[in-house]
């Protein structure tokens, strides 16, 4: 999976192995699983398919390895997604905005991951949450985390556009004797329970009770922040206070400004786990949100499961979270539809072809306009045309 680019780093076959013989570089310009028994190799897992071994646990539990897509979607929907399903299967779409203006003002866009989580564990749905979190030294740089208390929630709430592997949590989440976990993280990691859970691959995806997903095209490497940020822009990230995309990098610092920055300069740093990943729409979780669209005040969110239904239509009941439909934001649906096209273009050819069914073959670009200082010879079309007319170029 590595070697082909297909491994995005969602550490599912890190946390399932029984044998506990799969590492993980958690670091910049890495974050991939590695083999622990080093005299073997990378090839040779006496446990797996090496010398001897019979062991076949982390290819079920893999969310890119084989039949993925089709295998979650079964279990989760009991269907396949159809072919105009750019986005995948789901009930309901909103816009949402958490209520307390607290949780909303401190949390990406409306709110809704803190307010849900918040929300999920006072209402005894789980015992605690797999999140990303900050190291103590640098509030940019991201670590798994298990939060239980809303202000353990809030303290992780925010967007940092690198990446974080959450599921590595679960030791310490086993630790603490959590037994009911809510998973946040992006579609290659809330894609791992549902495939655990229908190639039975152990015990470990019992834990995971309600998932999350955060839309996503990408995340960059962590040199970002250094090699672009800072050395052409001047922007230090221990001078950040947010940053958000929408249509272009948005940063805000202490001292009160606001800076934009071109997407485009920013692909140099994709992080490799990024760039064949089909999934921007997080499309096997309970819930799926993201901020796209006009507003920065509102998450898109796409409810996939009678649980995810569930539970949003509870938090509406009791005033938790505000909601209107997402069609009031024709930008946020035509992004939503854009950007899970985008995504599966990029699954490789050779790879199971499920993700790509029904993506539509890129529009040909329309070829430049003339240069103003370049005579342009007149067209005449003759009887060849489809239409069987003959006809000579309007006067001018």
């Amino acid at each position: 999976m590595i070697d082909t680019g297909l491994c995005t780093g969602c550490s599912a076959c890190v946390v399932t192995c029984p044998h506990d013989v799969i590492g993980y570089e958690h670091e910049e310009g890495k974050y991939v699983p590695f083999h622990l028994e080093d005299e073997l190799g990378p090839a040779d897992c006496v446990h797996g398919f090496g010398s001897g071994g019979g062991c076949t646990t982390c290819t079920r539990a893999c969310p890119r390895f084989g039949a993925w897509e089709n295998a979650a979607d079964l279990h989760l929907f009991g269907r396949i997604r159809e072919p105009d399903e750019m986005a995948g299967v789901w009930r309901q779409l909103y816009l949402t905005r958490a209520s307390d203006e607290f949780v909303h003002r401190n949390g990406q866009d409306g709110g809704l991951v803190s307010a849900m989580l918040i929300w999920l564990r006072e209402h005894d749905y789980i015992d605690a949450a797999l999140v990303s979190g900050v190291e103590d030294d640098d509030r940019w740089k991201a670590k798994p985390v298990v939060v239980e208390s809303r202000e353990e929630i809030l303290a992780t709430a925010g967007s940092r556009y690198t990446y974080c592997a959450n599921p590595l949590a679960l030791p310490e989440a086993r630790e603490r004797g959590f037994e009911r976990l809510a998973l946040v993280g992006m579609g290659c990691q809330t894609s791992s329970p549902p495939t655990m859970w229908d190639r039975k691959a152990g015990k470990v995806s019992k834990p995971f009770l309600f998932n999350i997903g955060l839309l996503c095209s990408k995340t960059f490497d962590d040199a970002i922040f250094t090699e672009l940020f800072e050395a052409k822009y001047g922007l230090k990230k221990q001078d950040m206070v947010k940053m958000n995309i929408k249509g272009v990098f948005q940063i805000w610092m202490n001292d009160g400004s606001y800076h934009e920055i071109d997407l485009k300069e920013c692909h140099a740093w994709t992080r490799q786990g990024c760039k064949h990943c089909p999934d921007f729409a997080a499309e096997h979780a309970d819930v799926s949100t993201g901020g796209i669209g006009v507003d920065n005040d509102w998450t898109l969110t796409i409810v996939r499961t009678e649980l995810g239904e569930a539970v949003i239509e509870r938090m509406i009941a009791d005033g938790t979270i505000v909601t209107k439909p997402a069609q009031e934001d024709p930008e946020a649906m035509r992004l939503l539809r854009l950007l899970s096209i985008v995504s599966r273009r990029r699954w490789p050819q050779d790879a199971d072809p499920a993700p790509a069914i029904g993506v539509p073959p890129p529009k040909k670009k329309a070829p430049a306009p003339p240069k103003v200082d370049e005579p342009v010879a007149p067209t005449v079309e003759t009887a060849d045309n489809s239409n069987g007319e003959s006809s000579a170029p309007a006067a001018g």
